[in-house]
């Protein structure tokens, strides 16, 4: 997430990032790390609270500070664990009820060296919210991630980014023809 905020922040934007992993302290404490270094606003209800919740305030919260743009940090999660899916659902339906027409952007966040069990993840993420972009990780290790692009074809989501290290400005806007040269190079 903290790439993102880097490019977006590039673009001009005010944000406010929403600490919407309400159950490890670590998490909201690295995200307000993350919105202290590069400027971003920051939202955060408290540990152990209703993630919809906080993301419907976040958003409320960039509405009355005249904030471009709201990011909401989730918990990760299993595309196992039901409970967790459907709390996906759950943060989309309390955002949308403060704005309409959001969330207007959802990425899903794939690992590299996870495989074809990307494309599980995938299949139940997209029943779960409406996904509109993807991001590939971890691109610096041995893994390749060629199997994000029958997931891109598959469920007509575009690639948004890969990363391809563990530094803040090596999340990089996804390019298919260079991507696809790295898989038969």
């Amino acid at each position: 997430m903290a790439k993102s905020l880097i490019n977006i922040k590039k673009l001009g934007h005010r944000v406010v990032l929403g600490a919407g992993d309400t159950f490890r302290a670590a998490a909201v404490d690295q995200l307000k790390i993350w919105a202290d270094r590069t400027g971003a606003d920051f939202y955060n209800k408290g540990m152990n609270t209703d993630p919809a919740a906080v993301a419907y305030e976040t958003v409320q919260y960039a509405q009355n500070n005249h904030i471009d743009i709201a990011i909401i940090d989730t918990a990760g999660r299993l595309h196992t664990k039901k409970q967790l899916m459907e709390e996906l659902t759950k943060i989309k339906r309390s955002i949308s009820k403060k704005m309409e027409s959001a969330p207007h952007e959802v990425l899903l966040v794939l690992d590299a060296t996870t495989g074809q069990n990307a494309i599980e993840q995938a299949k139940h993420f997209t029943a779960a919210t409406n996904v509109t972009g993807l991001i590939l990780t971890k691109l610096d290790g041995s893994a390749k991630g060629g199997v994000v692009l029958g997931i891109s074809d598959q469920f007509k989501i575009p690639i948004k980014y890969i990363g391809v290290g563990e530094g803040i400005e090596q999340l990089q806007v996804f390019n298919r023809k260079a991507f696809v040269d790295s898989l038969f190079g």
